[in-house]
């Protein structure tokens, strides 16, 4: 199924508005299509049951397109998601009952194509009429609802409540309130009046909700706004009117007699021209807020003249995308909003409740930590929830229920009324596709770092994702992460060498928000983490997070109706083994026990989880794969990493649909491993611990994109068939698809590599975690690997010669070096002309290498060690300056052979005056202990296992 970006709410996807009503149409024109459509009497009641969905779908698409649906709207929409859910659970369960027994090869056109005479036999036809008959029934009660509440009279232009805007406040802040804003706003304004800058200079301020964007940039505008000839202020709305907001600046401007004659009947053009003939000759300071798209920006900016007068213009916004594009041009800026210290955030707090913090008792600093800590340094949050305290009861008990009730408080308290809009804003400006995989977030605990590779495959498997043209479901993924990263929405935690975003991480008032947002729809349903009951209980779970159970809890799960749970997440193993028994979430598609250690809970049931796509049980140490797992015939992702699992079940090769295979390292391949085509990541299987025919196979993969596998050490003989067989099927893979190829071994050799050919025309990542060295830099990397963008290698010689394929490398973005043998010369560099990261390593800490001018251009983080004593040869200099990018340098000095005068503190104060003389004056980070190697910094023992940063 493919669709376009622009089609995407059509597409029949599993969503949070619509629920499965879009797949479910999809499935029943399947059946119709099919040989059981043929059957008597049930094409009928399947196409009389089709019909009546796709007329309550388009209403159902357009009421939850109001902005203001209203009650009695909210639970309808509310009572056909729910039959909607229900109806593809009946059909799920009932095809699955046709299809037991039938191979699963053939796919779905060839199973609809076997059905009749599976019907005859199991009685079927009986069985799916009468739950037919029971849809029908309620299909017939939701209509004569929608009937009695008659919704077809309201029309998209409903009744909106006219509230006060919540970031009025902001403009009228008293000095004497704001904290942290000092030294953002002196910097911000010097830059505004910058001698010599004649032209219009932009600043653009961009941050999260509640981060004080507005504040600043008013406050920016105060300061300087003597130094004007007129100053405006506007607002802009998600839904921009170009011509209000150019009335709105000309209302804000000096204006001669008579020059707003007839402005009610200006059109957007005449508008536009009024204000550029008002502000030609003036120098002008607008300031233009909360900015939500770049062609809202695209049509106000040519209001403002280009007159030479320097005039300045400045826009807050909370997409990164947008703030980048309003930035475009000479000498303008991006100014990213930060959160406030802890410092800062504890005087405000406590500054607008007792007016100091001396002043609060110490009765109550443990809650105020607590509270403050859910802030997470949004100035909004912390004056909301602070004026929200001044005004109940000084007492601990008091401040523990608010702390508790944030989430309902943003809803229902006057007080947090400005917080919870400013923060729905966000989340109302969402296209539908992206707001449910933001409330699929809700599923993870407050200051959870949630790995983007697990989302993104948990999304997938929820049925969240289509194709677009061009993309498979996985890049539409992670495009929907970054959207959600652009809009600010949720924060990126820790950068890969390629700029990709490792995790990320919901701010706590937002994930407050979803959580209400998911719960009002019936979305996600969360034990722990604040949540202490079942919410909505007169629905069916659809979804459900344990983030803390005990055996209350436990009871009360084991009295609900777990049949129509899609997803199970468990983040804490406690009184797991009180939880109901697997067999009863038949309608699972997601079962992830991830970071559960010494995971208690009986997995019999397994093979009742027909439609499970997506299984982890990483970190659990869980030593023995439940039986049942061999059934999960349409399981797309499992996860045994940081388990006890060292033998797959024979039977694991008959999950053919499965892409994702991510084991211990200690595990054998699978025999018949040839089979699964559609695996595309694999990784952590022990090459030398497995049968030779079983790594021959692994050439079979053609769809492969990522291979990481481990070899044993051994005598130089004894696994030379592997290594031979290994190599063989790297010919076959780098011909297709590989894209990374990680191989860990201690012990051996990985002599074998160097005479990969052809080389892998797609390969992008090339890692090596060994003790063994290449003499040179293998042949089969060349500049004809033109995607080719990590190294990590082991070199036994640091030479120029050996740098000179690696700087021709046209794509290199992160070369990782390791040598043996001391430098017999300083190592000149040359070339690599993409290169962002270079870290180099020696046994001997003395590897050295010296920069001349143009190379690596790009270069923004080195890292290097070399001995104290080094410096007596080769003195610290390395041409740093003419890197001419550089951010970062971290340099591990050892005192290796070191005399007395040869001391590290020298050494250190050479380099730091070297990184100071720097013209972008990068930041130096010594580290005169060695240490083991990580994803951040340089050093260590070859001996270390190391991994790629992403």
């Amino acid at each position: 199924m493919i669709c376009t970006k622009q089609s995407a709410s059509m597409a029949p996807v599993v969503s949070a508005a619509l629920g499965a009503l879009g797949p479910l149409l999809t499935k029943l024109g399947g059946l119709l299509a099919g040989e059981y459509g043929r059957l008597k009497g049930v094409r009928r009641e399947i196409r009389s049951l089709e019909s009546e969905l796709i007329s309550m779908h388009a209403a159902l698409k357009e009421y939850t397109e109001l902005e203001d649906p209203g009650g009695q709207v909210k639970a309808w929409i509310s009572l056909v998601r729910e039959l909607a859910y229900d109806t593809e659970d009946v059909f799920d369960k009932f095809i699955h009952q046709l299809h037991k027994g039938c191979v699963r090869r053939g796919g779905f056109k060839e199973f609809l194509g076997k059905i009749a005479l599976p019907l005859k036999k199991l009685g079927a036809q009986r069985a799916i009429a009468d739950h037919i008959d029971e849809l029908k029934d309620r299909i017939k009660q939701v209509k004569e609802l929608k009937d009695s509440y008659k919704l077809d009279n309201i029309s998209c232009s409903a009744s909106r409540h006219t509230a006060v805007d919540p970031r009025l406040c902001a403009l009228f802040a008293e000095e004497a309130h704001l904290v942290g804003i000092d030294g953002p706003r002196d910097d911000l304004a010097k830059w505004m009046v910058e001698e010599g800058k004649m032209h219009c200079r932009v600043l653009s301020i961009v941050g999260f909700g509640g981060l004080g964007k507005t504040t600043l940039a008013n406050e920016v505008s105060r300061k300087i706004q003597g130094r004007f000839d007129c100053r405006a202020f506007v607002s802009v709305s998600q839904k921009p009117v170009i011509k209000k907001i150019i009335k709105d600046v000309i209302s804000k401007v000096p204006c001669p007699d008579g020059f707003t004659k007839d402005i009610d009947i200006w059109d957007e053009m005449t508008a536009i021209t009024k204000l550029r003939e008002l502000l030609q000759d003036k120098r002008y300071l607008v300031v233009i807020d909360d900015i939500w798209s770049a062609s809202a920006w695209d049509a106000i900016k040519y209001a403002f003249p280009e007159n030479n007068c320097s005039s300045r213009i400045i826009f807050t916004t909370r997409i990164v995308d947008v703030a980048k594009s309003c930035c475009l041009g000479r000498d303008n800026r991006l100014y990213e909003m930060e959160a406030l210290s802890d410092f800062h955030s504890r005087r405000l707090f406590f500054n607008r409740i007792f007016g100091s913090e001396d002043c609060c008792s110490n009765m109550l600093k443990k809650v105020s930590d607590e509270i403050l800590k859910k802030c997470g340094g949004l100035p909004l949050a912390i004056i909301s929830i602070s004026s929200l305290l001044a005004n109940i009861p000084v007492a601990k008990e008091e401040w523990e229920k608010v702390k508790r009730s944030i989430g309902s408080a943003l809803e229902n308290s006057r007080s947090l009324e400005g917080m919870g809009s400013i923060l729905s804003l966000s989340y109302n400006n969402l296209p539908a596709y992206l707001k449910t995989c933001l409330l699929y977030l809700s599923a993870f605990p407050e200051d959870y770092e949630i790995e983007r590779e697990r989302l993104v495959r948990r999304w997938i498997a929820e049925g969240f994702i289509c194709e677009e043209r061009g993309k498979s479901q996985y890049e539409v993924a992670e495009s929907y992460f970054y959207e959600l990263i652009n809009k600010s929405m949720v924060q990126p935690v820790g950068f890969g060498y390629d700029g990709k975003v490792r995790a990320c991480r919901v701010h706590d008032m937002m994930l407050e928000i979803i959580i209400s947002k998911s719960a009002e729809d019936n979305f996600m349903t969360v034990l722990g983490g604040g949540q202490t009951s079942f919410a909505n209980r007169h629905r069916f779970i659809r979804r459900l997070s344990i983030q803390h159970i005990d055996q209350e809890l436990a009871s009360a799960l084991a009295n609900e109706d777990l049949s129509h749970v899609r997803s199970l997440t468990v983040t804490s193993s406690g009184c797991m083994k009180h939880l109901p028994s697997l067999a009863e979430f038949e309608a699972l598609r997601v079962l992830d026990f991830e970071g559960c250690e010494d995971l208690e809970y009986d997995m019999n049931g397994m093979d009742k989880l027909f439609q499970l796509k997506y299984l982890s049980l990483g970190r659990t140490h869980k030593s023995k794969l439940p039986q049942g797992i061999v059934m999960l015939g349409d399981l797309e992702t499992l996860d045994l990493r940081g388990t006890g699992v060292q033998d797959l079940p024979s039977g694991i090769v008959r999950l053919i649909k499965l892409q994702h295979l991510l084991v211990q390292s200690g595990t054998k391949i699978p025999n018949g491993i040839g089979d699964m085509r559609n695996l595309r990541v694999l990784s952590g299987f022990t090459i030398t611990q497995s049968r030779v025919d079983a790594v021959e196979d692994l050439g079979s993969l053609t769809s492969l994109h990522e291979l990481d596998v481990y070899l044993d050490g051994g005598e130089p003989d004894e696994y030379k068939r592997h290594e031979e067989m290994l190599l063989s099927s790297l010919f076959k893979l780098g011909r297709c698809k590989l894209l990374t190829l990680r191989i860990n071994r201690y012990g051996g050799s990985l002599e074998f590599l160097g005479s990969w050919s052809p080389p892998p025309s797609s390969l992008q990542l090339f890692y090596m975690s060994s003790n063994y060295y290449f003499q040179y830099v293998p042949r089969w990397i060349t500049p004809a690997l033109s995607s080719l963008s990590y190294i990590n290698i082991n070199l036994i010689e640091l030479t120029d010669e050996g740098l000179h394929p690696l700087g021709e490398l046209p794509s290199l973005l992160r070369l990782e070096l390791w040598f043996k043998a001391r430098p017999k010369d300083r190592v000149t560099v040359h070339g690599f002309p993409c290169l962002k990261e270079f870290n180099i390593s020696s046994n001997h800490a003395s590897a050295y290498v010296t920069f001349v001018k143009g190379a690596m251009p790009k270069l923004e983080i080195f890292g290097l060690q070399f001995d104290v004593s080094v410096a007596k040869t080769y003195g610290f200099y390395v041409g740093i300056e003419y890197l001419t990018c550089l951010k970062h340098v971290r340099v591990r000095l050892y005192n290796n052979g070191a005399t007395p005068s040869e001391s590290k503190a020298a050494a250190a104060a050479a380099i730091r005056n070297e990184g100071a003389a720097h013209p972008n004056h990068p930041t130096v980070t010594i580290y005169g202990e060695p240490v083991e190697k990580d994803n951040e910094e340089t050093g260590g023992n070859d001996e270390d296992k190391r991994k790629e940063g992403n």
